[in-house]
């Protein structure tokens, strides 16, 4: 220890051997032994001394004036030793020995005698210069002294690539301007003459304050000046030389312009520290932004398509029968517009949905972030449970209408063949009711007797002919009841009418049977006309009634019948000539015999011309029917040629999209190259797929051909359309889904500096207990795999403990089930290292200027305005023991009990904390802003207690979501604010 108050004591200004500087890894006289030793004599040219004196006292007072304080006369101020020992506790940021305040020449000595003392203690060895000379005001040993203090605490800690002091300061101004035209720096007096240098150094670091290229090098007083100023006025850096001394000076002030460059260097270096922490907390905050955003178009898509599920869903669930088959025709185009237009944009959403839910966890958990926790019913399984429910409605909504419309054709069919057969019957009935009333027999002669009973027995075989018509007829209005026919009424009404005038009909048959045989002939024509009369009925019925076919061979069935009916023809025109030729032969007797006959035959009303007007109808009916025939015919190879079309068409698409997702699942576990190699053979292999869609289109254009031909069914194919579409969207999504994982596994691998070989790694160990191939592991499975890569969780109590501690890591939904994305997740957090909380910490007190709070206006003036307002509006107000309370701000309600801090020399009371103060985030009281900290116990979302303001206002805390206090998460709200040590007026900043 050196004794400062030894009478005569001297301090020698040079090297020094032994001690290092405190700031730096050299002693001070690896800087020292750089520089000339003192030259007293330059000190005597009056030149060099005015610029140092200006420049010396231009940088004391650059620091005293953050004491409140300068100095006027560089000899004179200092020679008591109080602003000497100020000056150095401001550059030092260190406490120095209290001074003596007495006014004797032994209180000044002993005052400058402690800041040598503490010079001496950074490494400095002083030449000459004790503390007599300095109480004395000589010059020259002040500004020696000066000189190494600015040497030691403004020049020896620059350093630029393992240069360090005065070289490298001049490398520093060297890498600085060489850019720049007419710009050489080679010392540190004669190549700053000009003033370019100056400029030049300014414009690299702030071009936008100097004009270089309008600065002339035959104007070095314009150049230094406007250097001067724009660093004094821009910069903080005070003037320390006058551009008229440097110009006059054949070789300037070295230690004067070392000094001003030195100021330089600090300005911008402090800058460049300011724009790297700016830089970290933004890229920070960026990474909170960006994840709340895709929180928040997670939450708003999960609305959206769960709304439409919902409004869908009670549509495809509406099972309101149509009465018209062209009503349900238009439900079901309907229903093809749904599928064609309105569903395929939804499934692309919840495919995208699913994605953007995978990668935002993806980034969750690489920056060591709590799990997003979508709001109560928005989990992704509550879509997939949602939209199972809507696919097996939408199944069901299909198949009703094809049996609908199937019901409503058979239904149209029955219902006109129920009105052909009641038109037929009504008019047989006509006028028979009357007859059977008519008492003709009371006054007729016992040959008229004969005739009437003749013809009654006639009638009794036309009733018992036509008992089948009614009996179909009424089976007929039976069916119709049962399919629910919606015109049910008038046909039960019209059924029970012919019913009730068929029972009026039977019971009106004569008792009488006794009278005698009447004519033979017309009797015997009588009986074999009725049953023809009958069957030609029949027949006309027959070839009038409608078909309903679904197939060829249906038609080809119908075909072979009529053809089995034309080949009885024959047999019937000879039976119409046999009965035609009793009536021929009646006549031809009574004719003979000069018998007068009364009229037409009594025992019938079929004439002649009635059989011969209903032959030839049937003769006409017969063609009509062959056309029709041929026509359905002609239809169903139509329908045929259509189903082998779909069905060729089908058996092709419906193989590729299963090859394809057979293919795609053995590319997921595969390790062929790099990630960036499976990245692009998937995106070909997605646009191949995306290029398949053309195929797809063809196939439903055929299908829609054949449901506008109301073809039900398809033997040729096991694929449906619905098959096939529920396969295409799988591709889609699959695809999608495993481009996704493979982007997520790139982020994972850049995120925490893993290798293609670790990963490869990670693959090969997964892959090896992935038997099945289903791109997950069960738990054994898993256990078998960590147990392989060292891991102890073997079947014990400790193990089976430690195993379930995993298990929760990887599996925190308690699916069962461990996706390579978790186990790369859970591997690359084993393996890596990326706590950078101290860092962001470090970037907040840089921007703060090392204060334990940051401002608003300073926040404000380093980062971007949407990341200065995102800290506002989410950093907690300072409330340190240096709080000050003030009143709220104009405009703004009062927050009783909110406290903040504003910079300690700013006058004025403090303000809210949207404009004042805010506490320099600390590592517990920010998790959700620094990547390093735990995460949320369960994977949810922390919860944040309400600070008393937040309380009053009745807002809930900021956090992600508003998660509902509900027991489930009573325990992760416990759990994570002790882990966090929550301060109750801190939010999480989300």
């Amino acid at each position: 220890m050196v004794d400062y108050h030894a009478a005569n004591q001297s301090y020698q200004y040079g090297p020094s051997s032994g001690s290092n500087g405190a700031g730096g890894g050299g002693s001070m006289g690896d800087y020292m032994a750089q520089e000339d030793d003192w030259d007293r004599d330059l000190l005597l040219d009056p030149a060099w001394e005015k610029q140092q004196r200006k420049t010396f006292t231009a940088w004391c007072n650059s620091h005293l004036r953050k004491a409140g304080t300068q100095i006027e006369n560089i000899d004179e101020d200092f020679r008591d030793g109080l602003k000497l020992m100020l000056l150095l506790e401001v550059i030092s940021g260190e406490r120095l020995p209290k001074p003596e305040r007495g006014k004797m020449r032994v209180h000044k000595i002993n005052n400058v005698n402690k800041a040598l003392d503490f010079i001496a203690s950074k490494g400095v060895k002083l030449v000459s210069i004790g503390a007599e000379e300095i109480v004395d005001g000589n010059a020259k040993m002040t500004l020696g002294m000066i000189w190494t203090i600015i040497l030691r605490f403004a020049i020896q800690d620059i350093s630029v690539e393992e240069t360090s002091a005065k070289e490298g300061l001049l490398l520093w101004c060297q890498r600085k301007t060489a850019p720049y035209k007419n710009v050489n720096v080679q010392n540190f007096h004669i190549s700053w003459k000009d003033g370019l240098a100056f400029n030049a150094l300014i414009h690299r670091h702030r071009p936008e304050l100097i004009e270089y290229d309008k600065l002339r090098k035959d104007d070095p007083v314009t150049n230094l000046n406007n250097a001067f100023e724009v660093a004094e006025k821009y910069l903080d850096i005070p003037k320390m030389l006058d551009a008229e001394d440097i110009v006059n000076t054949a070789r300037p002030d070295e230690k004067a312009i070392m000094t001003y460059v030195s100021s330089f260097y600090h300005a911008f270096s402090g800058a460049q520290k300011a724009e790297t922490a700016a830089n970290r907390i933004c890229k920070v905050l960026a990474v909170n932004q960006e994840n709340e955003h895709l929180m928040e178009d997670y939450e708003r898509l999960a609305s959206d398509l769960l709304e439409w599920i919902r409004r869908t869903i009670p549509w495809l669930e509406d099972r309101v029968p149509q009465k018209t088959i062209q009503e349900m025709q238009q439900k079901l185009e309907d229903f093809r517009d749904y599928r064609r237009v309105h569903k395929p944009p939804k499934v692309q959403e919840k495919c995208q949905l699913e994605i953007n839910f995978n990668t935002l966890q993806t980034k969750l958990r690489l920056s060591n972030r709590p799990a997003f926790m979508p709001s109560e019913g928005k989990m992704v399984s509550d879509i997939n449970n949602g939209w199972q429910h809507l696919e097996q409605a939408e199944k069901g909504y299909e198949e009703w209408l094809l049996n609908e419309i199937r019901r409503l054709e058979r239904l149209d069919h029955l219902a006109e063949k129920f009105r052909q057969k009641a038109s037929i019957h009504e008019a047989w009935t006509d006028g028979k009711e009357a007859m059977l009333k008519q008492r003709d027999y009371e006054t007729a002669t016992l040959s008229d007797i004969k005739a009437l009973i003749r013809k009654h027995e006639a009638f009794e075989s036309d009733l018992a002919a036509h008992q089948d018509r009614v009996e179909q007829i009424a089976a007929i209005a039976q069916e119709l009841n049962e399919l629910d026919y919606y015109d049910s009424h008038n046909v039960n009404t019209r059924c029970q009418k012919i019913c009730d005038q068929w029972d009026a009909l039977v019971p009106r048959c004569p008792q009488e049977k006794q009278l005698e045989t009447i004519d033979q002939l017309h009797l015997e024509y009588a009986k074999r006309a009725a049953p023809f009369n009958n069957w030609m009925e029949s027949a006309m019925e027959d070839l009038q009634d409608m078909f309903i076919v679904h197939t060829i061979e249906e038609i080809e069935g119908l075909i072979s019948a009529h053809d089995q009916f034309k080949s009885t023809l024959p047999d019937a025109d000879r039976e119409r000539e046999a009965i035609l030729a009793i009536h021929k032969e009646a006549q031809r007797i009574a004719e003979s015999n000069h018998i007068k006959l009364s009229g037409s035959n009594p025992y019938t009303t079929v004439t002649p011309q009635i059989i011969n007007s209903k032959w030839e109808k049937v003769q006409q009916l017969v063609p009509k029917r062959d056309h029709a025939l041929l026509e359905e015919q002609s239809k169903q190879q139509s329908n045929e040629h259509l189903r082998r079309q779909f069905a060729s068409q089908a058996n092709i698409v419906g193989p590729w999209i299963q090859t394809k997702m057979e293919e795609i699942g053995r590319i997921s576990i595969e390790m062929n190259g790099t990630l960036e190699d499976q990245l692009s053979h998937l995106k070909q292999y997605e646009r191949s797929i995306v290029d398949y869609k053309p195929n797809l289109d063809l196939l439903e254009q055929q299908h829609q051909l054949i449901q506008e031909a109301l073809i039900f069914d398809n033997k040729h194919t096991n694929y449906t359309m619905e098959h096939i579409r529920v396969g295409w969207e799988q591709l889609l999504t699959t695809i999608a889904r495993t481009i996704n994982e493979v982007e997520n596994q790139i982020l994972t691998r850049d995120a925490k500096g893993i290798s293609q070989e670790q990963m490869q790694e990670f693959r090969a160990s997964f892959n090896h207990f992935d038997k099945d191939h289903g791109g997950a592991l069960g738990p054994e499975e898993f256990k078998a795999c960590l147990i392989s890569l060292g891991y102890d969780v073997e079947n014990d109590r400790q193990g089976d403990a430690e195993f379930n501690r995993i298990m929760s890591v990887v599996d925190p939904n308690h699916s069962g089930l461990v996706t390579f994305q978790a186990f790369i997740d859970f591997m690359s957090r084993e393996t890596t290292d990326t706590d950078t909380a101290d860092q962001v910490i470090a970037s907040f007190k840089v921007l703060a200027g090392d204060k334990n709070f940051i401002t608003a206006e300073e926040l404000r003036r380093e980062l971007p305005p949407d990341q200065a307002e995102y800290c506002i509006a989410r950093m907690a107000p300072y409330q340190g023991p240096d709080a000050v309370p003030g009143p709220p701000p104009p405009h703004r309600e009062p927050l009783t009990g909110c406290l903040t801090c504003l910079v300690p020399e700013l006058p004025g009371p403090a303000v809210g904390p949207a404009e004042g103060a805010t506490a320099t985030p600390r590592k517990e009281d920010l998790p959700a802003l620094l990547p390093s900290l735990a995460e949320a116990p369960g994977g949810g979302a922390a919860l944040s207690p309400l600070s008393a303001t937040e309380e009053r206002a009745g807002r809930p805390p900021l956090t992600h979501t508003h998660t509902k206090y509900t027991k489930k998460n009573k325990k992760i709200h416990k759990n994570y604010k002790k882990n966090l040590k929550l301060s109750e007026n801190y939010y999480l900043l989300y």
